[in-house]
């Protein structure tokens, strides 16, 4: 469930009128409600009540500072996977000392930040990186942790670009090779073997696959327990979340009167189906949720500019554009896109809502059904918390979108539009064309 509902005709996060964030800070912004947040935290941690768990927040879906200061607050640490990412961690005053890195590319000069930062793993991708590792643990006389990823050859049933978990993907080492690997790692003087990791893809909306690969990789997982003295086993993260009907979603009539077998994969299933498994293991257990905890805690708010009519074909043309929020145009993805304001005695309108980036591609929903709406309007694009802002671009000399965070009644801006001047802040033109 999220925090985003109509009280009468006006949309609000929490009990703020999103109209009012509009108003004070302009389109398109991003706003984020920390009790969703929240919420999604503790329900993900009482689904697995009986385990010793550490939720490691995939830093990737929201890197914001505050977002991520708001989850240390809440007892999490973190998955990165760059040296920046670290670099926000510590920025937040969050816990890096908690936090894994992940990543098949991970540079020297971002595994010697790490050690010196006192990370919890490693997570490694290949046998060449134990080697890269252990030479720069070496150069600082220290130890690294680590922890390899097992990939379990398990397809997670979503979109092609985030699946990970499959032979033909990038990602951990597979499972067949997986012992020898260890074996390797075992005789390297400046690798501490830690843990055992592995993560199928993002966004799986049934619990099977996670069943599948967690029962595939258990007795592994033991059996490196009884030889290394292995501490934790990671599962990943994934759990889907609600995109079509998502404003509907936050209301517990209509996840309820859902039948069975047709509701959202919710956290408490998860942990139902997981939790059996992962006890007889005597392992601390990392999960590295990402979309789960943020998606349904943001929507963009944009501006309708016109409303243009075509030969058989409306255009609904808005402020936000795909280097605001690249989903839809990367991934086909759906986001629900609602007013705010609703008119229940205003007819209908077919159109596709578009961006104003000159690419056909720059467009957020084909044909969508939704209230007429004229110039000046504003709308929500809904579920958009996770890998909106964080894969924002600049595309189209387009500056980088606002950021809010709404608690209860109060909202603050935590990440101002950005200007122009800052823009091009890094660019000059060289002497020699002056």
């Amino acid at each position: 469930m999220h925090h985003f509902r109509y009280a009468g005709p006006n949309l609000h996060c929490e009990s703020v009128d999103l109209a009012e964030v509009a108003r004070l800070y302009g389109t398109p912004t991003y706003v984020y409600s920390a009790a969703t947040m929240e919420d999604n935290f503790r329900r993900l941690q009482r689904g697995l009540t009986g385990l010793d768990v550490q939720i490691c927040f995939a830093m990737k879906a929201n890197s914001n500072l505050a977002v991520l200061r708001h989850f240390a607050n809440l007892g999490a640490a973190f998955d990165l996977v760059s040296g920046g990412e670290l670099r926000r961690v510590i920025a937040a005053g969050a816990n890096a000392k908690a936090s894994v890195f992940a990543g098949v590319g991970k540079t020297e000069a971002e595994i010697k930040l790490a050690l010196e930062n006192g990370i919890f793993a490693f997570h490694v991708e290949s046998e060449p990186e134990l080697a890269r590792i252990n030479h720069v643990a070496g150069t600082l006389g220290v130890k690294a942790p680590i922890a390899i990823r097992i990939n379990p050859d398990v397809d997670a049933h979503t979109h092609a670009k985030i699946t990970t978990g499959k032979s033909d993907n990038k990602f951990g080492i597979p499972l067949k090779y997986a012992g020898a690997a260890y074996e390797a790692a075992a005789k390297y003087p400046n690798l501490a073997l830690k843990g055992l990791q592995m993560h199928i893809g993002s966004q799986l909306t049934e619990v099977g696959p996670f069943v599948e690969a967690v029962e595939k990789v258990v007795p592994f997982a033991a059996e490196l327990k009884a030889k290394f003295g292995l501490v934790y086993f990671s599962i990943g993260g994934g759990i889907g979340i609600v995109y079509r009907d998502a404003l509907a979603s936050g209301q517990p009539a209509w996840w309820d009167a859902q039948p069975a077998g047709q509701r959202p994969l919710t956290p408490e299933a998860y942990g139902a189906a997981l939790a059996p498994l992962l006890r007889g293991l005597g392992l601390k257990i990392l999960l590295e949720p990402g979309r789960f905890m943020v998606g349904n805690a943001g929507v963009l708010l944009s501006r309708v500019e016109h409303l243009k009519r075509g030969a058989g074909k409306n255009f609904l043309i808005v402020d936000a554009a795909m280097n605001d929020l690249v989903r839809p145009a990367m991934y086909e993805s759906y986001h629900e896109i609602v007013p705010l304001q609703r008119d229940t005695s205003r007819r209908a309108l077919v159109a596709d809502v578009v961006g104003p980036i000159c690419e056909s591609g720059d467009c957020f929903a084909k044909d969508r059904q939704l209230q007429e709406v004229g110039e000046g309007e504003l709308l929500a694009f809904m579920s958009a918390g996770a890998y909106g802002y964080a894969m924002a671009s600049r595309y189209n000399s387009r500056p980088m979108a606002a950021e809010v965070l709404v608690k209860g009644s109060a909202f603050e801006l935590i990440n101002a539009r950005e200007t122009f001047e800052q823009m091009i802040g890094g660019e000059k033109v060289p002497a020699f064309l002056k």
